[in-house]
């Protein structure tokens, strides 16, 4: 289209320079509103207390790192598809492990999965130098130039497979991957000076713990922090991964809650825990144990979920059946704000393709059995299990979840 040379073309083109650069700044304060509401309710209200950490996220604008159609998103705690079958992980979760991670202004940390470059902006402030590594090169790049372009000037990046670490600038202080292995790199062991720290979730591709691992005299010993989900680590790490899921066959691991909880009574199997007691009762449905999920703040976060592997072109539909039985429970703010079980469906590139909703659960009602047939979208290879109030009011508890799948 050809451009008119024209006072009144020019005059209305200032006019729409000015006002696309009002609503700029409109979106820009909204942003900030929306950062600072969720460092409070997310960050600071589930437990993080680093000043340094909390402060850090303040300052680091997340809907940069998020693609511009998500960006409505940007702070709501939960992770994001950035392309190329990766995430932008929960703000929860990115607060956490930094939390973990006990960064000191001296440190030089290298990161494995720079993603959206997100994780690697928010431990800019706290450090002397971040080395971060991709192995998607698209997605490294755009990481890149994004950081470039927000001015994080100690921060390095590189595409390559982060199973091998970064020897040129080896040893680091901190490492921190913000993808799964089954098993921790050596090459990442040997790159950790004696003495340094070790942040990384590793397991099954599912079934997965979030630890922190101190180098010690050449080795490493563990501390388990929770469970977690994390998309696995490729390349090298993959090909080395022994135990792979079968998307043909889903299942609720740990449906009945009979394996004792991890560290700090966090559920085994099950990840992104808000509000949960896990109970002793020889009265469960199901051998001993249960959980339950209580809340008294309308809108408040009270949950469980769990990830599966599911693939639409071999799972037509599955049965999800489960116990439940509530005390009190009451909507609480929004449409959604319900004590329910929900599916939700995910695509090659971790987008949303469907959703299931079993529920809600209202009002006080004994044990009872609940179940629904779920169809399954086609172009689904992932699935999400969620439990809880969901920012309802009340108490819910479930016990045998489980999912009987109907091959195609």
């Amino acid at each position: 289209m050809r451009l008119h040379r024209t006072a009144r073309f020019c005059h209305a083109l200032a006019l729409l320079l000015v006002c696309a650069s009002c609503l700029n700044a409109q979106t820009q304060s909204q942003f900030d509103q929306a950062r600072r509401r969720m460092v409070d309710d997310v960050i600071i209200g589930a437990g993080v207390k680093d000043p340094r950490v909390i402060k850090a996220m303040l300052s680091t604008p997340r809907h940069e790192f998020v693609p511009l159609p998500l960006r409505k998103n940007a702070y709501y705690d939960m992770a994001l598809p950035i392309g190329a079958k990766q995430t932008i992980s929960s703000p929860f979760i990115v607060a956490y492990m930094t939390e973990c991670l006990d960064t000191q202004p001296t440190d030089k940390v290298l990161e494995i999965g720079t993603g959206s470059g997100f994780q690697a902006a928010v431990l800019s402030p706290l450090v002397k130098e971040v080395y971060s590594i991709e192995i998607v090169e698209s997605l490294g790049r755009n990481a890149a130039r994004t950081l470039q372009r927000l001015d994080y000037e100690n921060v390095f990046t590189k595409v390559g497979d982060g199973f091998k670490g970064w020897p040129e600038h080896a040893p680091f202080d901190k490492i921190i991957v913000t993808c799964s292995p089954e098993k921790v790199p050596e090459p990442l062991v040997e790159q950790l000076r004696d003495g340094g720290m070790l942040v990384i979730p590793v397991g099954e591709r599912y079934q997965q713990t979030l630890y922190v691992m101190r180098k010690k005299d050449g080795k490493l010993e563990a501390e388990a922090m929770r469970p977690t989900l994390f998309v696995p680590m490729t390349g090298a790490a993959e090909d080395r991964r022994e135990v792979k899921p079968d998307p043909a066959k889903p299942r609720a691991a740990n449906g009945n809650f009979e394996q004792p909880p991890i560290a700090d009574d966090f559920v085994s199997g099950w990840y992104y825990q808000r509000q949960l007691t896990w109970e002793t009762d020889a009265s469960a449905p199901e051998g001993d144990h249960f959980v339950t999920l209580r809340n008294q703040e309308p809108g408040r976060a009270a949950h469980v979920l769990q990830g599966f592997p599911i693939d639409g072109r071999a799972v037509s539909r599955f049965e999800l059946s489960l116990w439940v039985k509530t005390t009190n429970t009451q909507r609480g703010p929004g449409r959604e704000a319900l004590p329910m079980a929900g599916i939700s469906f995910y695509d090659d590139n971790r987008r949303d393709v469907g959703l299931a909703i079993m529920g809600p659960f209202l009002g006080t009602v004994d044990w009872h059995k609940a179940s629904r047939t779920v169809r399954v979208p086609s172009q689904a290879r992932e699935g999400i299990l969620r439990l809880g109030l969901f920012g309802a009011t009340g108490e819910v508890s479930f016990d045998d979840v489980q999912i009987e799948p109907t091959a195609r």
